[in-house]
C-alpha cells in the first residue's frame, strides 16, 4: 500500500509541473505568467484594482522584512573603494510581443531603438558575468557645502559598477499597439508585475516580459548583482499619464483612482531598489527648445508627474539631445532641483559642471547590437545577446 501511495505522489508531482497547467476553462497560469480571457463582469486588472489597499498594507511588512535581510547580508561583505568610471547604460521598454513591434508601422523605429525579451535577459547574464554590480544613480555623487561633487563608491573587491535607466516607461499608446506592455500593476503580494493583452487579444499578466520585474528577479536570484538594493531608473514623460496609467486626463471622473493606483506602483518602486527622472513632460527636443519652452514643459511635469513619483533631482534628455553646458536653459533646470542630467553618448563619460552631475548614457538597443557592436565589446558579447530568432532577418542585414 505504501509503494502505491509514494507512486501517486510522485505521478501527482510531475503532472502539476508541466509547463502550463489548465486551472479552469478561461484560465492558464504558470510561475511567472497567467493568461485570462476577459469575463464580462470582470478582468484581471478589475481584479487587482479592487485590492490596492490590501496590497499597500503587506508592503510595509515586506519592506522591513526586505531591510532586515538586506543588512544581515551586507555585514558579511568587505568593501573597498572604487575610483574608475561608473558605467551608465539605457534601455527602451521591451518588445514583449516582437510578432507585432515588426509588423507594425513603427517597425524600423523598433529594431532600432528596442529590444526583445532574451536579448535583455542575455544582457543580465553578460554584466553579471563581467562582475558588473548596480549602483543607485544617486549614490555616485554628492553636495557638501552646496557643491555637488563625484562620490567613491565603497564596493565588493573586483566589481564594476553599472547603472542602468529605462526611458518611456510611460506605456504610449502607439506602444501597445506595437507590441509593448500596457502598464504595470502590483500582484496579490505587492510584487510588480505587467499587464498587456497579447496578439490573440488576451489578457496578460506576467513578471517576464519587461525590464522591471525581470531586473527584480535577477536580483532576488543574484543578491551580489545589487550594492544596496539598487535596481535602476526609470526616465518618465507626462503627456500620455505614467506607468500605463492616464494621469494626464486631469478632468476625467476617473483621475483620482488611476492616480491612487499608479502611486501605490511607485511607492513600490522606490521601496524595492527603483528610482525616477524626469524625461520631460512632453518628450521635447531639448537642443531645439527656448528658455520659455523649458519653463512651461518642466512646470507641467510637476504638476501631473512629480506629484506621483515625488520630487526626482534627476533629469534625462528626450532623444539624447542637450544643451549647451551653463546656458540659461540648463542654468534653469538646476535651479529646478536637476543635480543630475544625462544625455546619450558611446562612452559613459561623467563631469560636474556648473554644479551639476553630468553625464553620458550608453544605449542598448538594436542599432547598437545591429551596427556598432564594437561599441559594446567590454559590457557583452553583442553576437550573443543579438535575438536572430525574434528580428526579421532583413533587419539583420
Amino acid at each position: 500500500m505504501k509503494r502505491y501511495l509514494i507512486l501517486f505522489i510522485l505521478l501527482f508531482v510531475s503532472a502539476c509541473s508541466d509547463e502550463e497547467v489548465s486551472l479552469t476553462v478561461n484560465q492558464q497560469e504558470n510561475e511567472n505568467t497567467k493568461i485570462v480571457e476577459a469575463a464580462d463582469d470582470a478582468s484581471p486588472e478589475s481584479e487587482l484594482e479592487s485590492r490596492t489597499e490590501d496590497v499597500e498594507e503587506n508592503n510595509e511588512e515586506n519592506v522591513q522584512e526586505e531591510a532586515i535581510e538586506k543588512e544581515e547580508k551586507e555585514d558579511d561583505v568587505t568593501l573597498f573603494p572604487y575610483e574608475g568610471e561608473v558605467e551608465h547604460i539605457f534601455f527602451h521598454p521591451l518588445m514583449a510581443y516582437p510578432e507585432l513591434s515588426f509588423a507594425g508601422p513603427q517597425a524600423q523605429g523598433y529594431n532600432d531603438w528596442f529590444i526583445t525579451v532574451d536579448e535583455f535577459n542575455r544582457t543580465l547574464e553578460e554584466l553579471y558575468k563581467r562582475d558588473f554590480i548596480l549602483v543607485h544613480l544617486g549614490d555616485v555623487y554628492e553636495k557638501v557645502d552646496g557643491k555637488i561633487q563625484k562620490k567613491t563608491l565603497q564596493l565588493p573587491e573586483g566589481k564594476k559598477p553599472v547603472v542602468i535607466s529605462v526611458d518611456d516607461v510611460n506605456y504610449y499608446e502607439y506602444m501597445r499597439q506595437e507590441g509593448n506592455v500596457y502598464k504595470l500593476i502590483l500582484d496579490d503580494e505587492g510584487r510588480v508585475a505587467t499587464y498587456s493583452l497579447n496578439p490573440k487579444g488576451e489578457e496578460v499578466i506576467s513578471y517576464e516580459n519587461e525590464i522591471i520585474p525581470i531586473l527584480d528577479t535577477f536580483v532576488e536570484e543574484n543578491p551580489d548583482f545589487s550594492h544596496e538594493g539598487a535596481k535602476g531608473v526609470l526616465a518618465l514623460t507626462g503627456y500620455e499619464g505614467v506607468l500605463g496609467y492616464p494621469t494626464h486626463n486631469l478632468d476625467s471622473k476617473d483621475y483620482d483612482k488611476e492616480k491612487k493606483k499608479a502611486i501605490a506602483v511607485v511607492e513600490r518602486l522606490k521601496e524595492t531598489g527603483w528610482t525616477f527622472a524626469s524625461h520631460s513632460y512632453s518628450h521635447m527636443d531639448m537642443g531645439k527648445a527656448s528658455l520659455e519652452s523649458v519653463k512651461r514643459d518642466t512646470e507641467q511635469w510637476k504638476k501631473e508627474v512629480e506629484i506621483i513619483t515625488g520630487p526626482t533631482p534627476l533629469y534625462i534628455y528626450p532623444f539624447g539631445s542637450r544643451v549647451k553646458h551653463g546656458g540659461e536653459q540648463f542654468q534653469y533646470l538646476a535651479e529646478q532641483g536637476y543635480e543630475v542630467i544625462a544625455a546619450v553618448g558611446p562612452t559613459s563619460y561623467t563631469e560636474v559642471v556648473h554644479n551639476v552631475y553630468t553625464g553620458d548614457r550608453r544605449r542598448i538597443d538594436g542599432m547598437a547590437l545591429i551596427d556598432q557592436p564594437h561599441l559594446l565589446t567590454d559590457l557583452l558579447d553583442p553576437d550573443y545577446v543579438l535575438d536572430r530568432e525574434n528580428r526579421p532577418e532583413e533587419y539583420l542585414k
